[in-house]
């Protein structure tokens, strides 16, 4: 799989590091249920077919995090944004 970097161009996987799902949001640890909130957070993610955005950091690269949109049957990429544009 190779990923459009917008600022060093398209690389290959191995320059990069997933960092999971793009919409995840870490839970609120004063919340008065936070365990069962981290819990769910951690293991009670859904697994979606189809298009998922991702975050993805150029390790290897220019540092950059990136929100990658990508289909996960075809491995596909349709977007590519530094995360910083999309406000994740």
């Amino acid at each position: 799989m190779r990923i459009q970097c917008p600022y060093c161009g398209e690389r290959d996987l191995v320059e990069f590091t997933y960092l999971g799902d793009a919409r995840c949001r870490r839970p609120d640890p004063q919340a008065p249920d936070a365990p069962t909130q981290f819990f769910a957070a951690v293991y009670l993610r859904d697994n979606p077919a189809g298009a998922h955005d991702e975050l993805w950091y150029h390790t290897s690269g220019c540092r950059s995090w990136l929100s990658v949109t990508r289909d996960t049957g075809t491995h596909e990429i349709s977007a590519v944004r530094l995360v910083r544009d999309v406000g994740a």
